[in-house]
């Protein structure tokens, strides 16, 4: 196989893993946890020094490319190993190009650090571990990044266009989806965005994504192709 993809679908990781489905690559799924030691061995610290998943190793004939950072992997993926044709999730002209690069971008810097609070003081941690001080103030900074992207997708749907970066899903959506996942159980916070909360259920409704959280569940993912 020509590429190898380090991580599991409950992590970062999901946002290669997504893209990898959705291209319908063929790729060896590496599961390796986050906890436990796994990201610590001579062997993976030998691919990542950083310690952390995801890993994306595409094995080419002019050399091994090895890439770090989920948004990174993700934006790889689609540019080296989907076409550009207009019908899949890799960009197609220099514009979606743009829209891919920079709401990923913008998702991690606005968007994640407090969706990843939200999921953890709400749901992921337990009871007893939460604080819900934490989630409130966190709820009240994503009114700001929220807003921003329900007028965005306000105006795509002005021009014909249900999706980030075109009148397709992209890669673009991959990326923003799977940070802004982490912040449903916010459900009063998400319904004051009609239309991010729409897009956002018709991104992960996708059978690629519905795979990956049984993956969660199940173990590595099949080999595709």
């Amino acid at each position: 196989m020509s590429l190898t993809l380090y991580g599991i679908a409950a992590s970062r990781a999901v946002r290669p893993l997504w893209v990898a489905l959705e291209l319908g690559l063929d790729f060896e799924h590496v599961l390796t946890p986050y906890r436990g030691g796994a990201t610590r061995t001579p062997e993976f610290l030998a691919i990542n020094p950083n310690g952390h998943i995801p890993v994306v190793v595409d094995h080419r004939p002019d050399g091994e490319v090895v890439v770090w950072e989920s948004m990174a992997c993700a934006l790889y993926l689609a540019r080296h190993h989907g076409p550009a044709d207009g019908r899949g999730v890799t960009p197609a002209t220099p514009r979606e190009d743009a829209e891919a690069l920079r709401w990923s971008y913008w998702t991690v810097t606005e968007v994640e650090k407090d969706a990843l609070t939200v999921l953890m003081h709400r749901v992921a941690m337990p009871p007893a571990q939460r604080k819900h001080d934490l989630a409130d103030a966190a709820e009240r900074r994503l009114h700001v990044p929220l807003r921003v992207l329900e007028q965005h997708l306000q105006r795509q749907r002005a021009q014909g266009q249900a999706h980030i970066a075109a009148d397709r899903f992209t890669v673009a959506d991959i990326c923003v989806a799977s940070v802004l996942a982490w912040a449903r159980p916010a459900r009063a916070l998400m319904a004051g965005y009609p239309v991010t909360s729409e897009w956002l259920k018709h991104c992960l409704e996708r059978p690629a994504h519905r795979a990956l959280r049984g993956q969660a569940r199940h173990g590595p993912l099949p080999s595709q192709g």
